[in-house]
């Protein structure tokens, strides 16, 4: 080695300024690529172009649809999962529409998560610029970085890229650390999930001549405000939501079939439990009275499983030290529904926090803040640095 380990600030700051207009031109480059989740294909396409034209051969598309990218993860070192999702919530397969105006970019995912997938390309071409000769020895013991643009993290996705990861790597992961949302907050328990299509089926017919007949959006809605009444546990944080209804033929029909997705949440396996039981409950009370229904579990996110409380608390100390190195501002610790699921409920250490600051998430109107991006590129970066540095001992 001709340097210490130790990256200086100067350099982290000199990097970010220096190409500071490449990240934001592919910020908006990245933020008008359609990626539904399940259609996340034009974005991975452009992501790994991207990487190959940065030097990073290596980079390469998985089964699942992930663009991964091992940093020094020869032989069977362990390694450390850095990853930002590729996918949004908003259903567009056409190009996504994209505004500035006073200093922030407003369009469908551009910060959740497509702000956060730039940082973390723009750290990936800070590793190779840089080279090897700023950061860490590369010998068995030091974990390499497995890099990953994921599919699947959100609405019906299921988690499928981070599941993927796992069952590729997971026996090699050590740490795994996600970049999304606002770099203001540091989500490192996990909340779990359980997502519903419940489905009702009548008799339908014309809405003069057949009147009175079963009615599936009357029958569905009786289902829904049943569900609504949920006595929930005192003892810990539960949610629930009916987030979409589908239904019907037209004015005038009596409706033959009626649908709807439902989730509840928790950070609480006794309180999951009890929410299962109560819609299992719910149903059947229905059914006794004649409804047609059935209920299509669509995707369960994982909670907490056995971490080690020293390791998680010691990777988020190191996490909110790398942030308060470039933001004063306060920093939540939190529970939160992410890639970081998958990992937390296998026990291994995990956080989940964001490189840019914005508002409006989940919708059309979302924002990022353009100068944010500076700032978190210089957390996404201190963080990587970080654990090649802790590896090293230094």
């Amino acid at each position: 080695m001709t340097q210490n380990y130790i990256v200086m600030e100067h350099i982290i700051q000199e990097y970010v300024e220096s190409h500071y207009e490449e990240t934001i031109t592919l910020l908006k480059e990245l933020a008008a690529i359609p990626a539904p989740s399940g259609r996340e294909e034009k974005r991975a396409a452009f992501v790994l172009e991207w990487l190959h034209k940065q030097g990073a051969a290596g980079a390469f598309i998985d089964e699942a649809g992930n663009v991964i990218f091992p940093y020094q993860c020869e032989t069977e070192r362990k390694m450390v999962a850095v990853m930002a999702h590729m996918d949004i919530v908003c259903p567009d397969t056409e190009e996504l529409p994209l505004r500035e105006t006073e200093g922030s970019l407003i369009g469908p995912g551009v910060r959740d998560d497509t702000a956060n997938l730039v940082n973390m390309l723009m750290t990936i071409k800070f590793l190779l610029e840089q080279q090897t000769e700023i950061l860490c020895d590369v010998t068995d013991s030091v974990p390499g970085i497995l890099f990953v643009a994921d599919v699947g993290e959100e609405g019906l996705g299921n988690l499928k890229g981070s599941r993927q990861i796992w069952k590729n790597y997971g026996s090699r992961i050590c740490e795994w650390i996600c970049f999304d949302l606002n770099y203001n907050v540091i989500y490192n328990r996990a909340v779990g999930s359980q997502r519903y299509r419940i489905s009702v089926r009548a008799e339908g017919g014309h809405s003069y001549k057949d009147f009175g007949k079963e009615n599936a959006i009357v029958q569905l809605a009786e289902v829904i405000m049943a569900l609504y009444e949920a006595p929930l546990p005192q003892n810990a944080k539960v949610t629930y939501n009916v987030g979409k209804v589908e239904g019907g033929t037209t004015v005038n029909t009596i409706a033959q079939e009626a649908s709807m997705l439902y989730e509840f949440r928790s950070e609480s396996k006794e309180a999951m439990e009890f929410m299962e039981c109560f819609l299992q409950e719910t149903l059947q009370h229905f059914r006794k009275k004649g409804f047609r229904i059935e209920a299509e579990m669509l995707g369960v996110r994982p909670g907490n499983g056995a971490i080690d409380v020293e390791e998680q608390e010691a990777l988020t100390q190191r996490c909110r030290n790398a942030i308060r190195k470039y933001y004063d501002g306060e920093i939540i610790c939190d529970a939160g529904s992410t890639d970081g699921n998958i990992p937390l409920s296998q026990g291994i250490p995990s956080v989940t926090i964001g490189t840019a600051l914005g508002e409006g998430t989940h919708t059309r109107q979302e924002s990022v803040a353009i100068e944010s991006m500076k700032t978190g590129q210089k957390i996404a970066i201190e963080i990587v640095i970080g654990e090649m540095r802790k590896r090293c001992g230094t």
